[in-house]
C-alpha cells in the first residue's frame, strides 16, 4: 500500500512586478527543477486576472492571491510581487513555508534611513499614467533593464514576453503604484519565522544593493546574494 502513495510535489508560487504579468517569468521557468508545481499568478487587475479589489488596498489585494496559493507553498515575488508575498507570510503563514525575495524591498520609497526610490520617481509614474498606460510600462521596462550589456535585447525580450496578455486595468496599475509609495513592511518582515532568501542586482536603480545590508540586520538568518 505504501508503494502506492504519491509524495505531492511542493508548490513553487512566482509573484511578477508592477505593470507586468506572469509572462515575465517565461524565461524563468524553463530553468526551474520539474521536482516544484510552478503557479505563477497575476496580480489582481494584471494579466489574465481583470477582477481586482475596488480600493486596491494591501489587505484585500493579499486575500485575493491567497486563493490561489497552496499551503506550505515556497512563494518568490519580484518588485511589488515581493512586497505582497511578505504581506502573505506575514497574514497567511500557512501558505508559505519559505519566503523568496526578487529585486524586493520590504519599503520601496527611500527614507532617511533606508535606500530606495525618490518620491519625485513614483511621482512621475503616477502622472505618466493617467496619460499613456502602455508608453509608462515601456518606460518602466527600459529603467530595469539600465546598466545591463544588452539592455536593448533585454527590453526586447520583456516585451515579447508580457506582449501575450492584455495591458493591465488602469485601476489597478494606479492602486499597485500606491502600494509601493505608502507600504512600509519593515515590522512585519523581522518578525517572520519562514525562511527567507533575497536575489538583488547590484546595478539597479529601484531597488538599490545599498538595501541588502539593512534588510540582513533586519533577518540576521537570511541569504542575501547579489548578482
Amino acid at each position: 500500500m505504501a508503494e502506492n502513495l504519491k509524495i505531492a510535489q511542493p508548490s513553487l508560487v512566482l509573484l511578477h512586478g508592477w505593470g507586468l504579468n506572469s509572462g515575465v517569468w517565461q524565461g524563468v521557468t524553463a530553468l526551474l527543477p520539474a521536482a516544484y508545481t510552478l503557479i505563477t499568478p497575476d496580480l489582481p487587475g494584471f494579466g489574465a486576472s481583470r477582477t481586482f479589489p475596488a480600493s486596491y488596498s494591501l489587505e484585500q489585494v493579499v486575500a485575493q492571491l491567497a486563493t490561489q496559493i497552496p499551503d506550505n507553498s515556497d512563494v518568490c515575488g519580484w518588485s511589488l510581487g515581493g512586497l505582497l508575498a511578505i504581506a502573505l507570510a506575514k497574514h497567511y503563514p500557512h501558505k508559505v513555508a519559505r519566503l523568496g525575495l526578487c529585486a524586493a524591498s520590504p519599503c520601496f520609497l527611500a527614507a532617511q534611513d533606508w535606500p530606495g526610490m525618490q518620491a519625485k520617481v513614483l511621482q512621475q509614474f503616477a502622472a505618466a499614467l493617467s496619460d499613456n498606460i502602455a508608453q509608462t510600462i515601456q518606460r518602466f521596462l527600459a529603467i530595469q533593464a539600465m546598466g545591463s550589456e544588452h539592455a536593448r535585447a533585454d527590453i526586447q525580450h520583456l516585451r515579447q514576453t508580457i506582449a501575450a496578455y492584455p495591458l493591465p486595468e488602469p485601476a489597478a496599475v494606479q492602486g499597485a503604484l500606491r502600494l509601493l509609495a505608502e507600504q512600509d513592511l519593515r515590522s512585519w518582515l523581522s518578525t517572520l519565522s519562514q525562511p527567507v532568501r533575497g536575489c538583488f542586482g547590484r546595478l539597479d536603480s529601484l531597488v538599490p544593493v545599498a538595501v541588502v545590508p539593512k534588510l540582513q540586520a533586519l533577518l540576521p538568518n537570511a541569504k542575501f546574494t547579489v548578482v
